[in-house]
């Protein structure tokens, strides 16, 4: 006879209670915990931690290392868009035209940085234009719609934070439009004011040819180029000077033009980091860079104590610090080949500091590690050759 087994009505009506799962996060002290946090360091990314649960949302406020990544402009007019513009040429047309063409090039991406950093977007409704770059994420205010997606200020994310002390911020590009193949490329150091720059630029960069076979077909034709021979086969003279087309053919008016722009763009960037350093005490580092690697702002703890207690200077043409008296010291050399292979042509490299800097004149180890590889190894060839010294008046 067969015997049928029925479970049990009260079983399923009541069943037995299950061994919760242990839930190991349990166990890991909190400075275990923002060990972790500190790793991860992207705003966005934290943000989400902040949601799994109360403990991650209240140990999240106490990371000390946060990077904020901007994702997008977005303006009233979209033609303003960081990622839409088509990049523009510094090195186009006659000088005044070039200047013309730099400084509208620079302007438009710098206020929109100056609104990204306001605490309120200006409503559409006033009729005026107006920009912000921004972020995708959570939280409460400055919040601004667009295509459905939420975006949020820097300056409001950074509000949850409490203890930050090495804050990175990356743009989306720089605010130098150049034509592809050109080298320009910048790092300054901020107090109050400025304390150093130093401008890296090629009018072109022939990289290096990995695949080139080093035991070439004695019997075939030669087709590499010889760097030292110029277009007629005439040898080009490199004793370290600056040859004479460079002042004729408009090389050194460019060169004025890109440390201009480099020093604007530098000045505008640090302006604008003024309610970020006011508000977070605790800093010990900042950066401002972008993710073309073009310009680089830093300042370290002192720097950003400086600028706390002591007023920068505004430039009455714009938002942006003014830019004091300056030394110069510049080297150049019509081409310079770095040891990967990689051959820079018109190689420019410019050293600035303020007059009234107390720094040593002759101390260059600054210029040298100013910029990663291969460019920081081209900055080390290129302070070996002749200096030239040049000033230039506040502005």
């Amino acid at each position: 006879m067969a015997v049928i087994l029925r479970s049990d009505p009260l079983s399923r009506i009541h069943p037995e209670p299950q061994t919760l799962e242990i839930d190991h996060f349990d166990y890991l002290p909190d400075s275990i915990l923002l060990l972790v946090f500190n790793k991860i360091g992207d705003v966005k990314a934290l943000g989400r931690c902040c949601v799994v649960s109360k403990r991650f949302h209240s140990l999240v406020p106490q990371v000390e290392n946060v990077v904020v990544r901007v994702d997008c402009v977005i303006s009233d007019d979209e033609s303003s868009s960081l990622s839409s513009d088509k990049p523009r040429s510094v090195a186009a047309g006659p000088f005044s035209a070039i200047f013309r063409l730099v400084f509208g090039g620079i302007f438009k991406p710098l206020q929109a940085l100056g609104q990204f950093l306001g605490t309120k977007r200006s409503s559409p409704s006033s009729g005026s234009s107006s920009s912000s770059l921004s972020i995708s994420g959570g939280g409460d205010d400055g919040e601004i719609e667009q295509g459905g997606v939420t975006h949020h200020s820097p300056t409001q994310v950074l509000k949850n934070f409490d203890e930050i002390r090495f804050l990175r911020i990356e743009l989306p590009s720089g605010e130098l439009g150049i034509d592809d193949g050109v080298l320009l490329k910048w790092r300054a150091e901020f107090g109050s004011t400025l304390e150093n720059c130093v401008i890296l630029g090629a009018s072109s960069v022939i990289q290096a040819n990995p695949t080139k076979d080093p035991n070439p077909n004695p019997q075939s034709p030669d087709t590499s180029v010889d760097l030292s021979l110029s277009s007629n086969n005439t040898v080009v003279e490199d004793n370290g000077s600056i040859p004479e087309s460079f002042y004729t053919n408009g090389g050194l008016k460019l060169r004025v033009v890109w440390t201009i722009s480099s020093l604007i763009a530098a000045s505008a960037r640090h302006y604008l980091l003024q309610p970020i350093i006011a508000e977070h005490k605790t800093l010990d580092s900042l950066v401002l860079t972008d993710t073309d690697g073009q310009g680089v702002l830093f300042m370290n703890r002192d720097q950003l104590e400086e600028l706390r207690v002591k007023p920068l200077s505004a430039s009455s043409a714009s938002k942006r610090t003014l830019v004091p008296a300056l030394n110069m010291r510049l080297w150049y050399a019509p081409t310079l080949e770095l040891p990967d292979g990689t051959v820079l042509k018109g190689a420019t490299l410019v050293a600035i500091r303020p007059s009234e800097s107390k720094k040593e004149v002759c101390d260059v180890s600054w210029v040298s590690s100013a910029f990663d590889e291969p460019y920081g190894i081209a900055a080390k060839m290129l302070v070996k050759r002749r200096t030239y010294c040049l000033e230039m008046n506040s502005f």
